[in-house]
């Protein structure tokens, strides 16, 4: 395969933009050296790079594009939305055609503010919080990756340059599936903490009485509950995790598959704390979410023709159907290699993750680096495995087939060393203090 278009495209790149790339995670140094595709278009769960190269990808615009690339519905709704302008000077009828969409998918919610990034709103709702409670402390889930690109998040972080000791402070963290762990934070922050953030679930599932226990926790000792909904929403169920968990968040933080990649994310919630944002009540206002764009109209008719797809279409259980095609398929392809304990599929069919693990059993960027060279190699861009609803049968069966060659390569670098297989340098972590 051809990449010099791409690599001379990056490097470009690096010369304009700091990292190369406008979101981390999808930076260059996530992929093997020289075989960094920039994207030129897309088409289902298809896209072609600067060099024509083909792939079918997955994890789309990072679990953003769930329908598809170009899904036509969606497009259409945004071309009809389009010629009517943007963005005006007062809210336009469109604003409130959404949020009544969005709210008939979430009934723990009674309203919601649109902003544009998942950031904008998991930050509004740890402000929120702060302000209701009058406490200072926050409470994050510190086995999950990532919540917002703000202080009080990034500041936990190994990348954590530039944020003040006293902001980093203000926020403690406390382990998945691990009840004791968060009761042991508001015994030693009595009084004090505001809100627990947390995803319902990510590669591991909660575990019995896990996430009730975390409602009961808050409750108990006055602190508001956070569900980050920006991955699970719109892909484990239609009323997301909280739905398919049957737990009550006080406020929800929805984003990426909400308007199949146009940009679009919420903070919905019960009234009595969303109304603070507002200026019919009697108490201090808060300052919740004011964003220029958050009413941008085309996106917003981007997520309400997303919306009325998954609920006349079987959007989820597709997801959950190929998922579960491809997570076997994979497995039995490991199991034939004899790399199933060093290549593990992870987390929920409508969400998957691969593992990569040297032969003592240790998690390597070196394997992974090759495992995403031999997929590139075959067509398949998958930093994940995380499907859409685009993907086809035929899709699932190509995948499996490169990963079964892939495996191959696999099982021979652990036999004779990775170095021999590797041709660059491995990837590294997204978060880390030096480059």
């Amino acid at each position: 395969m051809d990449f010099s278009q791409s690599n001379e495209l990056n490097a470009r790149s690096r010369r304009v933009v700091p990292g190369g790339a406008h979101t981390y995670a999808k930076g260059e140094d996530q992929f093997p050296a020289g075989m960094a595709p920039v994207i030129v278009r897309g088409a289902g769960s298809h896209v072609w790079d600067a060099d024509g190269n083909e792939y079918i990808e997955y994890g789309s615009g990072l679990r953003a594009v769930t329908l598809g690339h170009a899904f036509s519905p969606v497009i259409d709704a945004v071309r009809a939305q389009l010629p009517l302008g943007s963005n005006f000077i007062r809210p336009a009828h469109i604003e409130l055609e959404c949020a009544e969409q969005l709210l008939r998918f979430v009934p723990a919610a009674d309203m919601v503010k649109f902003c544009k990034n998942g950031s904008d709103a998991t930050s509004g709702a740890v402000r929120l919080a702060r302000a209701a409670t009058g406490r200072d402390f926050v409470a994050i889930c510190g086995s999950q990756p990532f919540l917002s690109v703000d202080d009080w998040f990034i500041g936990t972080t190994p990348m954590s340059a530039g944020i003040p000791a006293a902001v980093r402070d203000l926020t403690v963290t406390f382990q998945y599936n691990d009840l004791a762990s968060l009761a042991a934070l508001f015994d030693s922050h009595h009084g004090q903490i505001a809100a627990v953030i947390l995803e319902a679930e990510k590669e591991t599932p909660p575990a019995d009485g896990f996430l009730s226990g975390v409602r009961e926790l808050c409750d108990r000792n006055g602190a508001l509950l956070i569900l980050d909904e920006m991955i699970t929403g719109f892909r484990w169920h239609n009323g997301g995790a909280q739905a398919f968990h049957h737990i009550n968040p006080d406020l929800s933080c929805f984003g990426k598959a909400l308007a199949n990649g146009f940009s679009v994310s919420a903070l919905a919630g019960r009234r009595d704390l969303m109304r603070l944002g507002g200026f019919d009540h009697d108490q201090d206002r808060v300052f919740l979410l004011s964003t220029t764009h958050g009413g941008e109209t085309h996106a917003l008719a981007a997520a309400i023709a997303t919306m009325r797809i998954y609920e006349t279409e079987p959007v989820i259980d597709t997801l959950w159907a190929r998922g579960n095609r491809l997570a076997e398929g994979i497995t039995a392809a490991a199991r034939a290699e004899g790399v199933a304990d060093q290549v593990p599929i992870l987390g929920r069919p409508c969400c998957l993750v691969f593992g990569s693990r040297d032969r003592d059993g240790n998690p390597s960027q070196p394997y992974r680096t090759l495992l995403l060279q031999e997929l590139i190699k075959r067509g398949v861009l998958a930093s994940s495995l995380v499907v859409g609803y685009s993907h086809s049968d035929t899709d699932i069966d190509h995948t499996i087939n490169a990963f079964g060659e892939a495996l191959g390569i696999y099982r021979q670098a652990l036999e004779d060393g990775v170095e021999k297989y590797l041709t660059g340098r491995p990837v590294k972590p997204a978060f880390r203090r030096f480059a």
